[in-house]
């Protein structure tokens, strides 16, 4: 959930050494119509949605209030939003998710204060938990941190000491709050965290950062060429080496020898999504 608290996961003296103001910005301030403020109350009430979802909120908002207007072009309407947005450094933004390609727009904050650069209202040392499992995870060649190895960090936390047990429902909790995902017990970054920390991962781990050869943005997890050491997002696999019979490095022109993902299909996977009544019709009702 997105909340006027923000997580901080930097030091004391950072604060003190960064302020930012909004002077001298150009760009023309968009106009928020009641359709526009419905759709970012509920966006900010869940913080992160797939596009699907996305699509049909805005449907619902003109809906409610304007339902003889034509809808606005998604791209266009969140641009106007974005504009007005600016000045306080929140913006509405889309990426896809790492291992498969799936499109969502998180609401996330720009501020590069280190007071403002995640949303939550967490303890000192539930934040020292998430700086360690964060170092964990940029170090690793796989992108995910098992929960045995961050729980072993618990006794060089900051702050109010720590038990296991404890440190296991902060985990939890961050997974709910989407800034962490599980996996059979290991942890890797969520794409709303990415979006949102993607800079600050830059600065602060310019060493062990990984970079995608074909998007050119921040990696966590994905597939490496065995003989030159790119590495790759899936999604950008499976597009890369989309209806190639024998894939090649595009670096070193060696042979790629992982499995090619699928391209990321919309129309499949909603059907899919349809085909489990039951479970979306929970989700309207808790999306809406």
């Amino acid at each position: 959930m997105f909340t006027a608290k923000y997580m901080h996961i930097y030091s004391k003296e950072d604060k003190e050494q960064h302020s930012f103001t909004m002077q001298g910005s150009t760009r023309r301030t968009g106009i928020m119509t009641d359709v526009h403020r419905r759709f970012l109350q509920l966006l900010m009430t869940h913080g992160v949605l797939e596009e699907w979802d996305v699509k049909r909120l805005q449907k619902h908002c003109y809906k409610v209030h304007d339902c003889n207007a034509p809808v606005e072009k998604l791209e266009d309407f969140i641009n106007n939003i974005n504009s007005v947005l600016e000045s306080l450094y929140i913006e509405i933004k889309k990426g896809v998710t790492e291992d498969d390609g799936r499109p969502i727009y998180a609401l996330v904050n720009l501020a590069t204060t280190p007071i403002s650069k995640m949303a939550s209202d967490f303890a000192e040392n539930e934040l020292d938990l998430f700086r360690k499992a964060l170092e964990l995870i940029i170090d690793s060649e796989t992108g995910f941190a098992s929960s045995t190895n961050i729980l072993n960090m618990v006794d060089q936390l900051k702050g109010k000491k720590m038990r296991k047990k404890e440190a296991e429902q902060v985990l939890q909790k961050f997974v709910q709050s989407r800034w962490l995902t599980e996996k059979e017990g290991e942890f890797t970054l969520h794409t709303r965290a990415i979006l949102e920390m993607e800079q600050h991962i830059r600065e602060t781990y310019p060493d062990a950062v990984k970079m995608c050869n074909i998007c050119h943005s921040l990696l966590i997890q994905g597939q490496s060429c065995e003989t030159c050491g790119i590495r790759m997002h899936s999604p950008c696999v499976a597009k890369y080496f989309k209806s190639n019979a024998e894939p090649r490095c595009p670096n070193c022109n060696d042979y790629w020898p992982h499995d090619i993902p699928e391209v990321f299909d919309p129309d499949k996977d909603r059907e899919a999504g349809l085909s489990k009544s039951n479970r979306k019709s929970l989700r309207s009702r808790q999306l809406l």
